[in-house]
């Protein structure tokens, strides 16, 4: 992003001044919020999913480097008015970092980093490189919300694909039982990782190959179509050989690599076939074309320095607001959560047996789990309590879940969500329905109904970004960063499973949430 070149000093003293200046407040916010940044690093080097990244700076610098003749002819100036959505950037940044959520803080980055631009060299400018800009956000590692929704949408698929093949299926959530053995579609089958190189690079081919805004519009949503249909595609011919040959293709480490070639085919058919409507550029090389911006004056030294330092005074406000609330919640001592033997209505944690089962949930500060019979039947009750979080330790992650899809025991079948009345008052909780995993022979499969909320800001929530929120401006009133996550499950079908759940949490809700409440104010 700061690749402006150097000959651009011909343009005169102004450019010699406002590069100096861009170089040093991109410097300040890589130096701010360096922890951001190398958390991007950190993934990009550990993800297969996120290496492209590595490339999307390069690719950005030399994109600018292509308008440098239209740039020479331009002159920056400082415009303060870019510094209010720097401001409100940094305020995301900060609600953001306050609850962990890694993605939203490395947008935020990379907004300040773009923003830099305008407010140093002037909105002209920044509309001359927008795109190149533009394009720095896919340096974020983003997409992996949508590996529940891309995993239901390959096995849908591949199990509709084998049913009109003639071969016998049987399906439970995402797994599936063929007469040659039992499949399972996890995260390396979802298509993500096609979906997000596909829309990188489909983006940056509509941009240098179309000028008219509605063929680049149609060809990046073709990049973003192409590839989950081929990942669909992949997966079902994949099965199919291994069905066709006994297993024996198509299984093991082959399975990636025909994934990666038959991917590498569709993407370059696709380019190959987007490039037949290829369109010239508009101008010939080295022609100014007008911007349709007033061309003002050079920068002073006096409004660039201001600039600078305001900007500066915007970026420490939220590192100042967090280390003050940290500090605050530095002294809190490690929470200390355990069941008790006896609840309300006559349940009770004596003789209770219930299905050995546990959520994943990661690195909680403290964790209890229990079975409790009662007029209803068996109900068990996991509770996991967090405090002083951060990366290692959040409430609210993709990395947790009821179960995880490698896991080979358990198998989560379908969510939903449900409305309960409990403790006086309606409130929502989110519902899984999960078994033992299918196997060839296997006895009837044992069944469990989930029911999941959140407990954060003194109330429960069942949406992932409303507890996020609440956790939030909790943190902001001083109120630390305590939640936990409350998830109640029963053996059986669902009609009965919930009954039971419902007993429960009638008589039971009120008396949990007064545990969790001690256990905050033991700080």
């Amino acid at each position: 992003m700061s690749a402006i070149p150097a000959d651009l000093e011909i343009a005169g003293s102004p450019w010699r001044r406002a590069l100096p200046a861009l170089l040093i407040l991109i410097a300040v916010i890589l130096g701010l919020y360096w922890r951001t940044a190398a958390g991007m690093v950190e993934i990009w080097w550990r993800s297969e999913t996120f290496a492209h990244a590595f490339l999307v700076l390069p690719i950005s610098l030399w994109l600018i480097w292509r308008q440098r003749t239209k740039l020479a002819v331009m002159t920056p100036r400082a415009q303060p008015w870019a510094l209010l959505p720097l401001l409100a950037v940094a305020a995301i940044w900060l609600l953001a970092d306050l609850v962990t959520v890694n993605t939203a803080a490395q947008f935020a980055l990379v907004a300040m980093l773009v923003l830099a631009v305008p407010a140093v060299l002037g909105l002209e400018v920044a509309w001359a490189i927008l795109f190149p800009l533009l394009f720095l956000f896919f340096s974020v590692p983003f997409g992996e919300f949508l590996l529940p929704t891309l995993m239901n949408h390959t096995a849908d698929f591949t199990v509709f694909g084998l049913q009109l093949s003639g071969v016998p299926v049987y399906r439970e959530g995402n797994q599936f039982m063929i007469p040659t053995g039992t499949w399972s579609v996890v995260e390396a089958c979802s298509g993500v990782r096609y979906l997000i190189a596909s829309l990188m690079v489909g983006t940056l081919f509509a941009y240098l190959n179309y000028r008219s805004m509605w063929r680049r519009v149609a060809f990046i949503a073709v990049a973003a179509v192409v590839p989950i249909v081929a990942n669909w595609l992949r997966a079902y011919m994949i099965v199919m050989l291994g069905y066709l040959s006994g297993n024996r293709i198509a299984v093991g480490v082959d399975h990636i690599i025909y994934g990666w070639v038959f991917f590498g085919i569709v993407i370059t058919i696709m380019f190959l076939i987007g490039a037949r409507w290829t369109e010239p550029d508009v101008a010939p090389a080295g022609t100014q074309a007008a911007t349709g911006f007033p061309r003002p004056a050079g920068a002073s030294a006096r409004s660039l320095f201001g600039t600078l330092l305001v900007a500066g005074l915007i970026l420490l406000l939220p590192l100042v607001v967090e280390h003050r609330l940290e500090r605050s919640e530095a002294d809190a001592a490690a929470p200390q959560l355990r069941l008790p033997g006896q609840l309300a209505s006559g349940w009770s944690s004596a003789g209770a047996s219930i299905a050995s089962w546990k959520p994943e949930w990661v690195n909680p500060s403290a964790e209890a789990q229990a079975a409790y019979a009662g007029p209803a039947g068996t109900v068990g009750v996991y509770i996991g309590y967090y405090r002083a979080q951060g990366p290692q330790r959040k409430l609210v992650s993709s990395a947790n879940a009821l179960v995880k899809s490698e896991d080979h025991h358990w198998n989560q079948v379908r969510t939903g969500g449900r409305r309960i009345e409990a403790g006086g008052r309606t409130l929502s909780v989110t519902t899984a329905d999960i078994q033992t995993a299918v196997a060839v022979g296997a006895a009837s499969p044992t069944r469990l109904t989930a029911w999941r909320v959140y407990w954060v800001a003194n109330r429960f929530i069942a949406s992932d970004a409303k507890a996020k929120v609440a956790g939030a401006l909790a943190r902001l009133h001083g109120q630390g960063d305590d939640g936990a996550v409350l998830v109640l499950y029963a053996e059986g079908e669902p009609p009965a499973a919930n009954a039971k759940l419902e007993a429960f949490a009638k008589a039971n809700l009120a008396p949990i949430e007064t545990l969790l409440e001690r256990t905050r104010e033991t700080r």
